[in-house]
């Protein structure tokens, strides 16, 4: 768990390209959210170096409750998706994704050559990527009469706290994502001033 307001992340796509025996291997860091954006990611990867061998990953997601995950894709075990989980748990990083695409050359490179090529593939991408803080949020819904709309809708403007979903077909009801140090004020301002409901 991650302590503070902030994290370390990406924004934009990076990559980082190592070769060696023949051998090429291209590595994408992207910035996901959710396991979803993660298989959407690995999808999209797959049609776009659809002849290549090896798709290995890792990720980390969430810094509030933290989700990790890496993967082989078949090579000897420890020898990929381990070597790029560490590189982003060096660069303290969340919410990213980093898959290394693998060509095989013909000429196998070993575990320890392995090691150094994924290690090396993912250290190239992170390195050229731009690093960015992100604000740690909370999704709340909000419940409340159509009368209120207007001071309700100015809390929101002035906070500049992003509306995920909305629904205004019986009552008005809206899914919000506030930054974690602003969840006091808001609830407050939400709750005594409006007498809105929050879950």
């Amino acid at each position: 768990m991650l302590e503070g307001d902030f994290y370390k992340t990406i924004i934009k796509p990076s990559e980082g390209l190592y070769k060696d025996k023949g051998s090429k291997f291209i590595a994408r860091v992207i910035h996901v959210k959710s396991v979803e954006q993660v298989r959407e990611n690995l999808s999209q990867l797959k049609k776009e170096f659809h002849d290549a061998r090896h798709f290995c990953y890792a990720y980390r997601i969430n810094p509030e409750n933290e989700t990790l995950k890496s993967s082989d894709d078949g090579e000897p075990a420890g020898t990929a998706g381990k070597p790029i989980l560490n590189q982003i748990l060096s660069f303290e990083l969340y919410n990213i994704l980093v898959v290394v695409v693998r060509y095989f050359g013909g000429t196998k490179l070993g575990v320890s050559g392995l090691i150094k090529a994924y290690k090396t593939a993912t250290l190239e991408a992170l390195n050229t990527a731009e690093l960015v803080d992100g604000a740690i949020t909370r999704r709340i819904n909000i419940s409340f009469d159509y009368t209120l709309t207007n001071d309700v809708m100015k809390v929101i403007n002035d906070a500049h706290i992003k509306i995920v979903d909305k629904n205004f077909a019986r009552h008005c009801n809206l899914i919000l994502e506030v930054e974690r140090k602003q969840m006091e004020k808001i609830e407050i301002r939400f709750d005594e001033i409006f007498g809105v409901i929050i879950n």
